[in-house]
């Protein structure tokens, strides 16, 4: 009889902590951008989903000294002077059926207003995404780091 009560339950509990191992395998969450030359932590980024299709916008600007007014000045699109905190940087990433990438989607460098092809790949059990810009075949990679 004991035995009937008791695996249930532990099925259920190691069900309940698997699942969110499960659920940060995607770029869905916050996260923290890492400036490639100084290693400091620059913003964060919040990446939504809805209908399939990814979106990521600036939630905060962390680098010492960043000014919170600062607008997007060498953006050329309808980002244009649009402020920083708020900013849509990534649009249009979908998951690649199969795989767990995102990608078919574009990341804006708001410092430099310069737009790439943009692939998403949550590494490291979902604490860590790496962030690929490229043109063509040339292009670089950031590591994100997931805030808790």
């Amino acid at each position: 009889m004991k035995t009937r009560i008791v695996a249930p339950r532990i099925a259920a509990l190691l069900l309940a902590l698997a699942a969110p191992a499960w659920a940060q395998m995607t770029p869905v969450g916050r996260w923290h951008t890492i400036d490639d030359e100084t290693k400091e932590v620059k913003s964060e980024v919040v990446i939504t989903e809805k209908d399939g299709v990814l979106t990521g916008r600036i939630d905060k600007l962390l680098r010492k000294g960043a000014d919170p007014n600062r607008r997007c000045t060498a953006c050329e699109d309808d980002r244009k002077d649009q402020p920083f905190i708020g900013l849509e940087i990534i649009r249009g990433v979908r998951k690649v059926e199969g795989k767990e990438v995102w990608d078919g989607g574009t990341i804006l460098d708001p410092e430099k207003g310069k737009i790439y092809s943009v692939r998403l790949t949550p590494v490291d059990g979902g604490s860590k995404l790496e962030v690929r810009g490229y043109f063509l075949f040339i292009g670089r990679t950031q590591t994100w780091v997931r805030v808790n």
